[in-house]
C-alpha cells in the first residue's frame, strides 16, 4: 500500500459525498502500482466522469502509475476551454 493526497472538484464531490469518501486533501491508502484509471474505477466513477487528472500539479495521462506521496486531483468535464488549455488538459485528452 502507498499513501496519496486526494482531491476532487465540482460535481465529482457529490458522488464521493454519497459514498462517504472524503475529497479535500484526503490522505488515502491505495494499492502499490495503482494507476489513476484504476483509482477512478475503485471510487465508482462511470467512464467519462473524470475528464483529466492532476498528479503533483501536472495534468498527466490516466494510465500513470501513482507513487507514494503523490498529490492527485480529479477534474470533471465542463472546465471552460481557456482554463483547459492553460492547465494543460488539452494535451492529454486524446486516448484517455
Amino acid at each position: 500500500m502507498i499513501k496519496i493526497t486526494f482531491n476532487a472538484f465540482s460535481f465529482l464531490r457529490e458522488h464521493l459525498k454519497k459514498r462517504n469518501i472524503p475529497f479535500v486533501n484526503h490522505i488515502m491508502e491505495i494499492p502499490k502500482d495503482c494507476t489513476a484509471n484504476e483509482l477512478i474505477d475503485n471510487l465508482g466513477f462511470q467512464k467519462g466522469k473524470v475528464e483529466f487528472v492532476f498528479i503533483n500539479g501536472k495534468v498527466l495521462p490516466k494510465d500513470t502509475r501513482l507513487k507514494d506521496g503523490d498529490r492527485v486531483a480529479f477534474v470533471p468535464p465542463g472546465t471552460p476551454g481557456s482554463y483547459r488549455l492553460m492547465l494543460g488538459a488539452k494535451k492529454v485528452e486524446k486516448g484517455n
